[in-house]
């Protein structure tokens, strides 16, 4: 490289401005660097640390090295250079550079995105935050851009600069504490990190981007500058149905799903998306679930966790590929007339050093006091959500799955922890509120404006608690001073029902009660009654196994508990692998165990799952009013001694008869009032030979009598089967 000489003849002397720029210690390095004006023309700096000599392209002039440093100068008129102008330099390697200095382009997020920003109302705050490939005056490069307020100087440290904290120092917008930098010529693909300074130790810190959008395969916790999406949606019709469908009257049956242990390869390793899309969806589908719930797809650096301790809430996990990936699977499930829900965690975060925790050296997602920050049971922080900037980092992250993926819906993981300041805490470990009450306002606020916002913002969209005390109207309208979620887990139900089917039969009459309980709240809430991946881990046994018995017990009783759960009013959800009754525990490590299905057992549990969808999905009484008492009828919930239920799913003129027998004693002329005469037809049995039962029922169905019973004008005498359901209908199926 031919060099002219420098147009200055001398250069500044080593100020300790300067010093603090080569230092990287400088809070506002455009001062320094780039080009300024002086009383005869211009002076231009660059900082590039191991370059031997550089060059101004359009000046065709050398740089002068300030002695014993990096930083180099030109002084020279002020027309001899345009607005956007390049450097050329060679590094110690002898490799030669060239690229439009960072420090001659104008800030590139706007004053409104700040203000928004500082509001905590700017749903979209990812689009400016993070890192983009974009273009500033015409020339290329990636825009980055992050929030930390208590730094002296922040960074872009990355495979483009050696990770050299030095080379990129960024802009900082003042009292926004957001700081930005466009460097030009970076590709998508690029590594990336900031360094930040602590403006008050001075400590350095190494951080992901919060708002990066793809992340290295873990262990490595790198963010990478993701390209923008070129997936052409498909599912116009399925997101305009969802727009305008009563979502309350519908049938909801979510299949719930771990990506990495559903399925793997021959060799063990975890599917794509689109494999896993090509797999699950006629699986599912045949099934007669309605909807997919995928526990959290946010980046996580640690399997074990499942996804519920996340570092990068706006990045797809790479374990199964890119976001272009995950939208594949989610238009080919909504092509297939399958809704996605997701599990999203705004209650807790991770404390690795490369995330969120004390992100600029002080505590800016959390609270500074752990008596507000800690979830010591969990060893993860809480954040801070009365603070602005750090409610629309989950606002704008909860819009971004809903909008940027077409999620159907967010289930919200550990909201009472975030409802109440001494959730899983002693006395002395938590602070009371303003008026000194255990109740986080600040997250019922959240909580509050989170379902206003998501509701508006993505019409049809759901959301759904994870809510287990009694916090009332979790699923009522902001506007009556619910918390506005569309739907909150039966957690009640779910343990009342465990607990209940745990019990030999022998001693079920004296609990009679757990299985009546739930009717007396079952409409104060819009209800899921959820089988989760909770209930079957940590010693909890598998659902099979939960039951008690001889292995023949076991079955039927799981068989009439999913009658149970399928008849009760509420939506319905079932954890992956409960289908056909997996023996084991869920594990993470690996798949679920497939292989019994070539058992007849297993098969016909799962073709019991299969029918009761089905009934689900095609009786509205079994769905219209699961929300309401019109659905729901006892017709005896007091034979306790016999360990029956019976009662009446119904709307308008439909209605089933529903007969649950949760003792092993086939109970003969069981006698059941009924609204009308006729003959109603035996649809659905779950001793059945077809699923694994031993085949005690009546013959296809019983004629009514009128004879008047339990307040009805007639009656049917049936037989019960042992640990059994038996639906009836007036209409046959």
């Amino acid at each position: 490289m031919k060099l002219k000489p420098s147009a200055a003849k001398n250069s500044e002397a080593l100020t300790p401005e300067l010093e603090s720029v080569i230092e990287a210690r400088h809070h506002d390095p455009f001062a320094v660097l780039g080009r300024h004006a002086t009383p005869d023309g211009a002076v231009v700096r660059s900082h590039i640390p191991g370059a031997t000599d550089v060059r101004l392209i359009e000046a065709d002039a050398a740089m002068r090295r300030i002695p014993d440093t990096s930083l180099f100068e030109w002084r020279g008129p002020a027309d001899a250079l345009p607005d956007r102008y390049q450097v050329a330099w060679r590094d110690r390697h002898g490799h030669e550079h060239t690229a439009f200095d960072p420090y001659c382009f104008p800030p590139v997020v706007s004053e409104y995105d700040l203000h928004l920003f500082a509001e905590g109302r700017h749903w979209h705050i990812y689009r400016v935050l993070g890192a983009h490939h974009c273009h500033v005056d015409g020339v290329a490069g990636v825009r980055f851009a992050t929030w930390a307020p208590n730094a002296q100087r922040v960074s872009v440290v990355g495979d483009m600069n050696d990770w050299d904290g030095r080379a990129h120092p960024m802009r900082s917008r003042g009292a926004s504490g957001v700081w930005e930098l466009f460097i030009p010529g970076l590709n998508v693909g690029t590594l990336y990190k900031f360094e930040i300074r602590n403006r008050d130790s001075g400590a350095l810190h190494t951080k992901s981007d919060p708002y990066g959008q793809r992340y290295e395969v873990r262990p490595n916790t790198a963010s990478i500058v993701n390209p923008e999406t070129t997936h052409d949606w498909q599912d116009q019709t399925w997101m305009q149905q969802r727009q305008e469908a009563d979502w309350l009257s519908r049938p909801i049956s979510v299949y719930e799903v771990h990506l990495g242990s559903w399925q793997r390869d021959a060799e063990g390793q975890f599917l794509d998306f689109r494999e896993l899309a090509r797999r699950m969806v006629p699986y599912v589908k045949d099934l007669g679930f309605t909807h997919i719930e995928l526990l959290p797809i946010s980046e996580h650096p640690l399997d074990a966790s499942w996804g519920y301790q996340p570092v990068g809430y706006y990045a797809v996990t790479s374990r199964f590929g890119s976001a272009d990936d995950f939208r594949y699977f989610v238009d080919y499930c909504h092509k297939h007339d399958i809704g996605v829900f997701l599990d999203w965690v705004p209650a807790h975060f991770p404390k690795d050093p490369h995330g969120l925790a004390r992100y600029d050296g002080t505590a800016l997602y959390e609270h500074e006091d752990p008596r507000r920050s800690e979830h010591r049971e969990w060893g993860t922080l809480v954040f801070n959500y009365g603070r602005a900037e750090v409610k629309n980092f989950l606002l704008s992250n909860a819009v971004f799955w809903l909008e940027e993926f077409h999620i159907d819906g967010l289930r919200v993981d550990a909201v009472a922890s975030m409802l109440y300041l001494d959730y899983s805490r002693s006395e002395g470990e938590w602070l009371p509120n303003q008026y000194g009450g255990n109740e986080n306002l600040e997250a019922v606020e959240f909580l509050r404006e989170l379902n206003r916002v998501t509701h508006e913002q993505c019409p049809g969209s759901l959301t759904m608690a994870e809510e287990s005390t009694s916090w009332p109207m979790v699923s009522r309208p902001t506007y009556l001073g619910g918390l506005g979620f569309t739907l909150k887990w039966n957690m009640g139900w779910m343990n009342d029902s465990l607990e209940y089917f745990h019990l030999d039969p022998i001693h079920r009459r004296y609990h009679h009660d757990k299985l009546t309980f739930s009717m007396l709240y079952a409409f104060t809430e819009n209800f899921v009654l959820p089988f989760s991946h909770d209930e079957v881990v940590h010693g909890k046994a598998s659902m099979l196994y939960k039951m008690p018995g001889d292995d023949w017990q076991r079955r039927a009783n799981l068989r009439l508990l999913y009658a149970y759960q399928f008849t009760h009013p509420g939506k319905k959800l079932m954890f992956m692998g409960c289908e056909f009754a997996q023996g084991p525990e869920w594990s993470h490590d690996q798949t679920l165990d497939w292989y019994v299905l070539d058992y007849p057992e297993h098969k016909g549990i799962q073709a019991l799952v299969r029918e009761l969808n089905r009934l689900y999905g095609s009786r509205t009484c079994l769905h219209f009013n699961d929300f309401d008492w019109q659905g729901f009828e006892w017709i005896d919930c007091h034979d306790a001694e016999q360990s029956v239920l019976t009662y009446l799913r119904k709307r308008d003129d439909e209605f089933l008869v529903i007969v649950l027998n949760f003792t092993p004693v086939t109970r003969h002329n069981y006698r059941i009032g009924v609204p009308q005469p006729g003959y109603y037809h035996e649809i659905l049995n779950t001793d059945a030979t077809m699923f694994g039962g031993g085949n005690v029922g009546n013959g296809g169905g019983v004629d009514a009598e009128t004879f008047p019973w339990m307040g009805h004008p007639c009656s049917i005498n049936v037989t019960l089967p042992p640990l059994a359901a038996v639906v009836f209908s007036l209409t046959a199926d």
